[in-house]
């Protein structure tokens, strides 16, 4: 069980920043590593994390929570050894910016509801870049495409670029539909591309406007295929079967017993 104690979670988090000091300082490969180093780790770190979510694996959670956790406390450490910041800069920083951006709580601004604070945030952010940057700025060119794709979405969204009826981004859907089969029709690659690629930024408008997040949409479905699709290989195993040599009508027998097993549904 979680201890409340404020004391308890600031001793492991000290103990945390002892330990990585003496690893810093005494293990071989602790005491190599660099920013750039450790950088592709965190990445993979933040998807583990990001798997852990979907799978609503809760000790999975708390396993890969440490390992962001550890790659946060290196950087402010090598930060720290360079004379730029270290942890303390790191949390002051953000307690500066999360006072800043609820005004509701720390100042006089008023907001009864989610969607009120939604509707500001935009503009408390451009205050915050003293308004040198645009609305789509702040989103990083390395977003997988899904993601940028609803946070530029969110934030133009924000700003009161949107649908009046959400209900109107379904003509919008059938339409780019209509485009990606008139240029498969004329068999235009190029064209085929462009247009897979505005009916997939429809569908991820339709998706946030029903407030469903595509990323976790699509990767859920990702979980239940590979599932399905392993009992498949699991039971033409056991029959004997080779896949490349299977029909079409024995796979989807396979994957109806799927199915009905309910199997990567769980997520």
């Amino acid at each position: 069980m979680p201890n409340n104690s404020k004391e308890a979670k600031l001793q492991a988090f000290s103990e945390l920043l002892d330990v990585m000091d003496t690893l810093r300082a005494r293990c071989p490969w602790d005491s190599v590593q660099t920013k750039e180093s450790i950088r592709p780790n965190t990445i993979e770190e933040t998807m583990e994390l990001a798997e852990a979510i979907i799978e609503n694996d809760h000790n999975k959670m708390r396993k890969e929570l440490g390992d962001v956790l550890l790659h946060i406390v290196f950087y402010s450490v090598m930060g720290n050894e360079d004379g730029h910041f270290d942890i303390a800069d790191v949390c002051n920083s953000l307690v500066e910016k999360l006072k800043f951006r609820h005004p509701h709580i720390y100042g006089e601004t008023k907001a009864e509801n989610a969607q009120q604070v939604r509707d500001n945030w935009e503009v408390i952010k451009m205050k915050e870049k003293d308004g040198n940057k645009s609305i789509l700025s702040g989103v990083p060119s390395t977003l997988p495409s899904l993601i940028k794709a609803e946070r530029v979405q969110e934030k133009a969204a924000n700003v009161g670029f949107d649908w009046e009826n959400r209900e109107d981004v379904w003509d919008k859907v059938k339409e780019e539909i209509a485009e990606v089969e008139q240029e498969i029709k004329a068999g235009n690659a190029v064209n085929t591309e462009k247009e897979f690629g505005d009916l997939f930024f429809a569908l991820v408008n339709a998706a946030r406007l029903y407030d469903v997040r595509p990323d976790n949409a699509l990767e859920r479905t990702n979980h239940k295929f590979i599932a399905r699709f392993n009992h498949i290989e699991k039971r033409a195993k056991e029959e004997g079967l080779k896949l490349n040599e299977m029909t079409l009508a024995q796979m989807d027998k396979f994957w109806d017993e799927a199915k009905a097993l309910h199997l990567g549904e769980k997520v």
